[in-house]
């Protein structure tokens, strides 16, 4: 009787701890966007914080000021002109969308014949394609642009609640400024009652992916994304400001900026301004392999992990969850593959141990 009311009790108490946690879950439900955003903004600019704060006195007043202007520069502004910029042209993208049914493939220009080496197969390619069904193709995707459009701007739920969201974020990273240590030391705590050593390790890894998806992918995506919107503004292409936009929320999703360069470049051989086209050529071939050598370099300063394992939680974690799951994808990915790693070495460990002590007693 003892054993089964014991069992009973157990079960009502883990019933109503999960009951709490729900309950508290559903509560914040509407601010926990805002906390993970400002979560991970902290993790990836802590140490920067850091060296601010040095600079200003060891001050955290005017450090947690600077750093606060800084995430509304650098890290928000960005996403706010991106989604402000699609949405306020939504109506333009969606005449373009349907302006490409009537796309022709104009021919080849004279002068790529005169290349040497590979100009005769680009320009008997180009004739192929041409004459291909390419025009078939881009009137079936044309009707897509204004669809595509249409689900990025009911995605946002409004440009009010965005700006309520990206307010709060601000909010809550400055709070997390003034008493990060607090914070940092009260998860570890919490990473070793779950499991000891190897519940706090975790925690660490897991600010350690988030500074490297911080770094690898949003600095990359920005640099790519300004770069590209330079090379337009440059080549007079119209539209320049939302085609930067659609770059840099393209970069975050890691499709990289060529879904946009590459369409501008052949637009600019058909107008005839083969000049600048084939300057944009040039740019877009750098700015397109920019990633492969910045997005590594950067990513690596934060969690020794395997880039495939990174990028994977990218990707995934944008699919799952939009985008918080581009940081939240590499953690859960991380802590997951940490914790295998460990689990693997402790059975390892513990077998070499095994056959030392037999070798020992076989000896004596």
């Amino acid at each position: 009787m003892e054993g089964r009311s014991d069992l009973t009790r157990t079960t009502l108490a883990v019933l109503f701890v999960a009951g709490l946690i729900a309950a508290c879950f559903w509560i914040l439900r509407p601010f926990l966007p805002a906390v993970i955003w400002a979560t991970t903004l902290v993790v990836a600019t802590w140490p920067l914080m850091i060296q601010v704060q040095r600079r200003l006195w060891n001050n955290r007043g005017l450090a947690v000021a600077v750093m606060t202007l800084a995430l509304l520069l650098v890290f928000v502004v960005p996403f706010w002109l991106a989604f402000t910029t699609i949405a306020d042209n939504f109506e333009r993208i969606v005449e373009w969308g349907s302006s490409l049914a009537s796309f022709k493939l104009p021919p080849p220009p004279e002068w790529l014949t005169g290349v040497p080496l590979f100009g005769a197969r680009a320009a008997q390619f180009w004739e192929s394609v041409a004459a291909g069904s390419v025009d078939a193709l881009v009137a079936k995707a044309a009707p897509y642009a204004g669809g595509a459009a249409s689900w990025f701007v009911a995605a946002l739920g409004g440009l009010g609640i965005v700006f309520v969201q990206f307010l709060l974020t601000v909010v809550v990273a400055a709070i997390m400024y003034v008493s990060g240590e607090k914070v940092a030391a009260a998860t570890q705590r919490f990473g070793y009652r779950l499991a000891g050593d190897r519940g706090k390790e975790s925690v660490l890894l897991a600010g350690q992916a988030i500074r490297s998806v911080a770094l690898g992918v949003v600095v990359t995506a920005l640099a790519q994304s300004v770069l590209g919107g330079i090379g337009l503004a440059a080549a007079g292409v119209p539209f320049a400001a939302v085609l930067t936009a659609v770059m840099f929320m393209l970069c975050i999703a890691q499709f990289g900026p060529l879904p946009v360069l590459v369409p501008v470049v052949i637009w600019l051989y058909w107008s005839g301004e083969s000049g600048w086209g084939t300057v944009l050529l040039v740019w877009t071939i750098l700015v397109g392999s920019l990633d492969n050598i910045l997005r590594p370099i950067l990513m690596r300063k934060g969690a020794h992990l395997p880039l495939v394992l990174l990028l994977a939680g990218v990707i995934g974690g944008l699919i799952a969850f939009g985008l918080v799951g581009i940081f939240l994808g590499p953690v859960v990915l991380a802590v997951g593959y940490t914790l295998l790693q460990s689990w693997i070495a402790e059975e390892t460990i513990s077998r070499d141990q095994v056959v030392t002590r037999s070798r020992r007693a076989g000896h004596s």
